[in-house]
């Protein structure tokens, strides 16, 4: 995949392009299916599929006076992501205000047309686009048929009757709910984050842990509580057991600390990446340091109890 942050980088394709346009926040199963319709139109018609999405969440530069939202990937995660449903090129716009007021006509025609040479365009069942959101469907279809474009709307996709949105999945997450988020995505929830030095009360019952600074400030961190999770950490996978909210006993600042199964290496300052299996139970209070041990002795045999399942 080519990577592009500026549409002045991206030369018109003379082939022609597929395009489709949106934050694609959590790139999941209604992403997914949007995608892979991208590059199916593309193949079929010699074109070349392109992603033009956004830095910084649209959210986040329209309404500075609430920055609650949170998102479900990194920009790197999106891109990731991206490249593996085998995307051929992406443009990842920066995102203003001065951008926002471009009205629908002028970057179907400016941008998509003129610079981005589209010939087909996929978006998704609820797309809107342009100043105050007034590029809907028959608004592009309009512009389709005056600019020679072929356009299509993908049907929302959906688990069990739920409609698959970026909203839905944070809001699982928000309460905790991972194996149903992990579905919606599909693909496990994960954090990428720093080892950083903590109280080291883990060490002295048995108990190891690392204590996480997530990298990206907008990363949307589950419920607290305590969770299974797959462990990426110096070129290597394992298992553990990670624990979001404020440390059981000692400090009582808000951490994320994880276990690592059968593994003793010292790891400050080292990139580490978090995979999210399954919820085991919500935060608890110790009254001292043996009531904690026996609770994560328990903690360790459930984990591990799951995992041989998924084996």
């Amino acid at each position: 995949m080519k990577l592009y942050h500026s549409i002045d980088h991206l030369a018109s394709d003379k082939r022609g392009t597929v395009v489709t346009i949106g934050t694609f926040d959590g790139v999941h199963k209604g992403h997914q299916f949007i995608l892979k319709r991208l590059n199916l139109i593309a193949h079929q018609k010699s074109l070349s599929s392109v992603v033009f999405t956004f830095n910084s969440h649209p959210r986040h530069v329209l309404f500075p006076d609430d920055q609650k939202l949170r998102l479900l990937n990194s920009i790197d995660q999106k891109i990731g992501k991206l490249e593996e449903l085998g995307v051929q090129y992406c443009l990842i716009h920066k995102f203003t205000k001065e951008f926002s007021r471009i009205d629908s006509i002028h970057f179907v025609r400016d941008i998509l047309v003129n610079k981005l040479n589209m010939k087909h365009m996929i978006v998704g069942y609820d797309h809107h686009f342009g100043k105050n959101r007034e590029g809907s469907f028959d608004e592009l279809s309009k512009l389709s048929e005056l600019y020679n474009f072929d356009l299509e709307k993908a049907p929302p996709q959906k688990f069990k009757e739920i409609t698959i949105s970026s909203t839905k999945i944070r809001k699982l997450l928000i309460k905790g709910d991972i194996q149903k988020a992990n579905r919606l995505l599909g693909y496990n929830y994960s954090l990428d984050g720093r080892v950083c030095r903590g109280i080291q009360l883990g060490s002295k019952i048995g108990f190891p842990t690392a204590n996480i600074k997530i990298n990206d400030k907008w990363k949307l961190i589950p419920f607290s509580g305590v969770y299974v999770v797959k462990v990426y950490i110096i070129n290597k996978a394992y298992f553990g057991m990670l624990n979001i909210g404020t440390p059981s006993l000692g400090a009582n600042a808000y951490q994320l600390e994880v276990h690592i199964f059968n593994f003793s290496k010292e790891v400050y300052d080292k990139d580490i990446s978090i995979i999210f299996i399954k919820r085991l139970r919500d935060e608890k209070k110790f009254d001292n340091i043996e009531e904690l041990k026996s609770q994560l002795i328990k903690d360790q045999s459930n984990s591990k109890k799951f995992l041989n399942i998924l084996k």
